[in-house]
Formats: structure tokens, sequence, C-alpha cells
């Protein structure tokens, strides 16, 4: 069932995806008009309003800042940490496999960070994971990509996990539980990006990750006029799709009972 939905999710979001399904409009309106039918004149302002707002508002940071700031870290410093958890989606696996180096993605807080939390709590377990997260890919998983990308940073040793099966966020969770087995005693840290850390908390706390601590990094977003209007239009683009499927997977996960809350909070 899992893997039925993985896919599913895979296949629907090429069309649901808001650039592709604005610019699917268009075509259908354009066609239309083609044919005569004054009708498609509506569909093509649609896809030209669609692409407008984007340009002209901050709309794409109103859709990620509800998420961006619903999880901040912690308020005081932490005096110990037995376990860090690092989710894939911040490697390349094609480009690696391709170019025999480890590439990281716009993501690549989630793996920096990684790197200094490991360093500021030497004695804890680091654990990434991540699979296969796409359809199409090669032979490498993305925990093979995370492995070289440590190692070359000198992060070696038991105290570092790879996981490698997990294809989602619901597979992160209960993977990792299962290899790991936090005890009920233990401070475990969460790394992820902020907009994404609602549904990465409500899936680990549901999984049994009860005292997990939010550690957000990869922050789109920001409160000031610079921060609001200075991306340019791909970004802005980037920004309203990653915002727009977190949210359809907030409800999807909740409706699956894969989270705990429909907006999970601290």
């Amino acid at each position: 069932m899992t893997d039925i939905a993985y896919i599913i999710s895979k296949i629907l979001w090429f069309p649901a995806r808001p650039g592709h399904f604005a610019l699917l409009v268009g075509a259908i309106g354009l066609a239309l008009v083609w044919r005569g039918r004054r009708f498609g004149r509506w569909l093509i302002l649609a896809c030209l309003a669609f692409f407008f707002l984007l340009i002209a508002t901050p709309i794409s940071q109103f859709i990620l800042l509800p998420l961006e700031d619903r999880f901040p870290r912690p308020a005081e410093a932490l005096a110990r940490v037995d376990g860090i958890v690092v989710l894939g989606g911040a490697v390349d696996q094609n480009i690696t496999d391709a170019r025999g180096i480890p590439a990281i993605n716009g993501a690549a807080e989630r793996m920096t960070e990684a790197v200094a939390l490991a360093r500021r709590f030497p004695n804890a377990r680091i654990v990434f994971t991540g699979g296969q997260g796409s359809l199409v890919h090669g032979g490498l998983t993305e925990a093979d990509v995370a492995r070289q990308f440590f190692e070359s940073l000198g992060l070696t040793g038991p105290r570092m996990i790879y996981e490698s099966e997990a294809r989602n966020t619901h597979q992160n969770a209960l993977l990792t539980r299962d290899l790991v087995q936090p005890k009920a005693n233990e401070v475990w840290l969460l790394v992820t990006s902020a907009s994404h850390m609602p549904r990465a908390m409500g899936v680990f706390r549901q999984a049994g990750w009860k005292d997990i601590v939010a550690w957000p990094v990869n922050y789109r977003t920001g409160h000031s006029f610079a921060a609001l209007y200075d991306a340019p239009f791909p970004e802005r683009l980037g920004q309203f799709e990653w915002g727009f499927r977190e949210w359809v997977g907030l409800i999807a996960y909740r409706l699956m009972g894969r989270t705990d809350a429909l907006l999970p909070a601290p």
C-alpha cells in the first residue's frame, strides 16, 4: 500500500505542480481559441494571472511563512544531544553518479548543519535517512551520496548511521525508529527544511518519536520587505510550488493517519 501511494503521488504531482498546471490550462485555452471557442480566452487569462500574481505579490512567501514559523529552534542551548536525524532531500543522486563527486541541491543546509551539529555534539549519533526519492533514478541512493559527502568532511566511524530504504517522510520516521531504537530518556534532534518541519514532526511523533526536538534549517522566507520581494521569478515559482506541495502533503498525511494533526505544533 505504501509503495502504491508513493507511485501515485509522484505521477499526480507532475500535472498538479502549480507551474505545470498553469501551463496546461494556458495550452488548453490556446487550443480552444484556435478552434474558435471564446471560453479559451478565460483559460489563457487564468494562466497569465497566476504568473503575474507570482511576479507582483509576495504570495510565494505567504504560502511558506506559516510553515517555516511553526517550529522554532529551542530557545535555550541544549546541554546534551544523544542523536541527530537528518532527512534526505538535499542531495542529487543522478549528478553524483554522473560526475563522481557528491552533489547537493538547494536544501544543502540539511547536510552542512548536520556537520556543524556533529562537531558541536561529538558523542551524538548521526543518522541520515534517504533512499530513492524519485521514480527515475540510477543506482545510488541518497544515503550513498550522504556517506560520500560526510566522509569527505571527516565524519566517519560507528556514530555515522545510514538508512537507505526510505522513499518518503513516513518511511523516514518508521525505518529510522526501527534502526536506532530511540530510548525514552534520550534527546534526539530532527534536521530538515523549516517548511517541511510541521509535516516531519507530525509523522515522527505518530511513529513513536514522542520527544524529538525540531531543528529547522533551509529557511526561504523572511519578514522584511527585501525578503518578501527580492527573489527573482524562477525562485518565487519554486517557493510557491514547494509550499503548495507541503500543504497538500499535510492534508494527505492527516487523511491517511500518518500525522498527529492537520498542522502539527510545538
